[in-house]
Order: structure tokens, then sequence, then C-alpha cells
């Protein structure tokens, strides 16, 4: 028994570019539907985001593997009555073109659903589909600094962004649920939807932790870097082989057992100036020096073992590199053009996951115009 194709018989259609939609697109196919993919004439612009796969775009690869892909001229009124006769089939339309340019097309779900009564439609927004918000273009990294990750993320002296396209990815699971919702209703009522979901208010909701602490608890936390505001120890620790190591203690009971197994000092735990978590904190400049002095002495490896052995949290602080060889992760293959390439699997499994092919651009364009016609 095991997760499979739950979704087999949905029909999505998905005008989707770049990594939102497509990745929302991604967790459709995986779950069993049919995704047809629309591109423009010249195809997604993410298909040149790198030439890593013997010439096309890995990362379109990831985000594109399982699809049917159908070139479209949008502005041809062929080409957009075939859109409309593929909708009035599909249960699912998907799409974060432009602000504004679904409406500017006619392509409405109120007037979709005047053919195709139980069709969804899910408009993935940068900051809603109203007002001044309908007007302003968004990006991974600009609704990122917008709704205030930044100025939480980085160290002390500089805000960063997320080094993965966090907003992006974020949303497109975000419409994925929203979808599985709708489906439910669909089935119970019969009845389509219109769904828009906005990057801007997906990440204010990831937000709402330091949110909370500047609306009720007297200010947001600082950027720490790999620290912790309020907890010690906590974070980055190199080891005597050049290794950083990361480690949280998280109470009196772990940090007596850290004391004596892995910095082998005993006493240290009955410190006065370490005994509670909020004195370890106070004077942790202190206590970071004597846990670098024992690390230094070490290697990361032995300090790991140690760590293992007093049941203390603890990681490695990994490159790409080393995760590409992580003993943890599972790979999952695509197959892009002539190519067979390897990346991260999805996180929920599926029986079998056998190789997904990656469209080429247009690949399915005659059959579905035929399918369709």
């Amino acid at each position: 028994m095991g997760l499979d194709t739950e979704l087999s018989g949905i029909l999505v259609v998905s005008l989707e570019q770049a990594v939102a939609a497509p990745y929302c697109g991604l967790l459709m196919a995986n779950a069993g539907a049919r995704v047809i993919k629309v591109e423009r004439p010249e195809g997604d612009f993410a298909r040149g985001y790198d030439s890593g796969a013997d010439g096309q775009s890995a990362i379109f690869a990831w985000l594109n593997r399982g699809k049917e892909s159908v070139c479209l001229n949008l502005k041809a009124d062929e080409d957009k009555a075939l859109l409309c006769r593929m909708l009035g089939k599909a249960d699912v339309l998907v799409s974060n073109l432009a602000p504004g340019a679904l409406g500017r097309m006619g392509l409405v779900g109120a007037d979709l659903r005047q053919q195709n009564p139980g069709l969804i439609t899910c408009a993935v927004t940068g900051y809603g589909e109203t007002g001044e918000a309908a007007t302003k273009k968004a990006y991974d990294f600009l609704v990122q600094g917008e709704s205030g990750i930044c100025s939480v993320t980085g160290t002390e002296d500089s805000p960063s962004r997320v080094g993965v396209s966090i907003t992006d990815i974020s949303t497109g699971m975000t419409a994925f649920s929203a979808i599985l919702r709708a489906l439910i209703r669909r089935d119970r009522t019969g009845e389509g939807i219109d769904i828009s979901i906005s990057m801007f208010d997906v990440m204010a909701d990831w937000m709402n932790m330091p949110l909370m602490a500047h609306r009720y608890s007297g200010g947001a936390p600082k950027r720490m870097g790999l620290k912790h505001t309020f907890v010690a120890p906590y974070g980055a620790f190199a080891c005597g082989d050049g290794g950083q190591v990361l480690l949280s203690v998280q109470s009196n009971r772990e940090f007596r057992s850290f004391c004596a197994i892995v910095l082998t000092d005993t006493a240290l735990a009955d410190d006065p100036r370490f005994v509670d978590n909020p004195d370890r904190f106070a004077n942790r400049d202190t206590l970071n020096g004597m846990i670098d002095n024992v690390f230094g002495e070490l290697t990361a490896e032995q300090v790991l073992n140690r760590l293992d052995d007093a049941n203390i949290a603890n990681a490695r602080l990994n490159s790409v590199a080393d995760l590409s060889e992580h003993k943890f992760l599972r790979n999952q293959k695509a197959l892009i053009g002539e190519s067979q390439i390897s990346m991260a699997a999805l996180p929920v499994q599926t029986k079998g996951e056998a190789p997904y092919r990656v469209p080429d651009i247009g690949q399915h364009s005659a059959a579905i115009r035929k399918e369709f016609s």
C-alpha cells in the first residue's frame, strides 16, 4: 500500500512559467494528474535558466518532469479557441502569468464555468488581484524583501535572501493544497471555484513567528546568522580538522549530559554562570570559548560521535556537494532529451517512481491539437 496515482483522470491545464506554478503542476503530475503545460511558441523562459543537462536546463527538468507541452500563441484566435476547448474538458486551470493577463484574454473563471461548471481555477499572483497589489510585478527575491524575510535572515551586519526559491516553492505547495481542497469540495457540490494564491500572503504567513514577536513580545528577533536569539549553546562550532558542527542544547538535562560526555567536564553543569538557559545565554561568549577549546582538539567526526552519545541534537554544516552524496538523500531520475539526470526526490514518496520524462518545447502540440480539435 502507498500513495500512487490518486489524481488519475484529472486534467490540469497550466499556463505556467518560471517556478511557482510549475512546482504546483509538478506535484499534480506526481499524484497522477495529466498536466498539459501551455508554453509560448518560444517556450517557457525557464528553459534557459541553465544548460547543464546536455545543453538543456536541469532546473527546468526538476520542475517540469512528467508533463506534456503544447505551444500556443494566445494572441491568435485559433490557438485561443483551442485553449478554450481544452478548458472545456479540464478539471483545473493553473496560471501565474503577468497581472491581469488572463482577464485581458477573457479567461475568467465564472465565464469558463458557463461551459464547464466543475472547472477549478488557481491563479498564482505576486501580491493579489485587486487594487495596487494587482499591478505590482513580483519575483521570489523581491517578495522575500517585501515580506520581511530578508530582515530576519543573514548576519547581524547584513540581511540576506534565503538561498533557495523559498517564496516560489512554498507558493506552489500552497496552491497544490488549495486545489486538493477544491477537488474535495467539487466532489460534494459538483461546482468549480476560483482560487487566488498570493506569494506575499504565503510569505507573510510563514513570517508569523517574528511578526508575533514584534507585535506582542517587545520586538522581532535580530538577525543572528547561525546563532539563536535566546538559546545557548547553539550554533556552528569549528573543529580541529576544519569541519564545522551544528548543535543545539534545549534543556538543563541536555546541558548536564553535554558537559559530562562531550566536554568531559561534569562540574561545568553546576557553574553558576551556566545553571539555566538564561544564565548560559548571558554568558554565551565564555561558554562558546570553552566549547571551542574542546572541539579544537577533536575532528568533526569525533565531536559528532560524542554528541550522539550524549543524545544532543546535532548536524554537519554541509555544502551542496556534501548533500549530493548524503547517505539520507533519496534521488529520482528524469529523462530530458537523450540524457538521464538525477535530482532529489519529492518528499512524499509514491510507488514505483520510475524516471519521468521532461517534455521538449511543444513536444505534444500536434497530438493535443488533434485531440481537442
